[in-house]
């Protein structure tokens, strides 16, 4: 596993996620238009961190246009054991 890169992700998706609890909670005027960019945001790193987890340090500081949409895509249920 690229630890390095788990962790980086891992940290991005608590940051951006701790960011939106502060905003839907603190900030009346929030709206579904910056959920929605916020969640994106989220899930990016999330499935990253997921989908890349065994990608080589060198591959992800390489990473083409092709590699970020294929490692951005949300996992399947039955890759996360959902479908036991």
């Amino acid at each position: 596993m690229n630890r390095d890169a788990v962790l980086f992700h891992l940290t991005e998706a608590k940051e951006e996620l701790d960011r939106t609890i502060a905003e839907v909670a603190g900030n009346p005027e929030y709206d579904y238009g910056e959920f929605v960019v916020a969640m994106g945001h989220l899930y990016q790193h999330l499935n990253t961190a997921w989908n890349g987890r065994d990608v080589s340090e060198e591959r992800f500081s390489q990473c083409t246009q092709e590699d970020f949409d294929a490692w951005r895509k949300l996992p399947s249920n039955e890759e996360l054991f959902l479908d036991l």
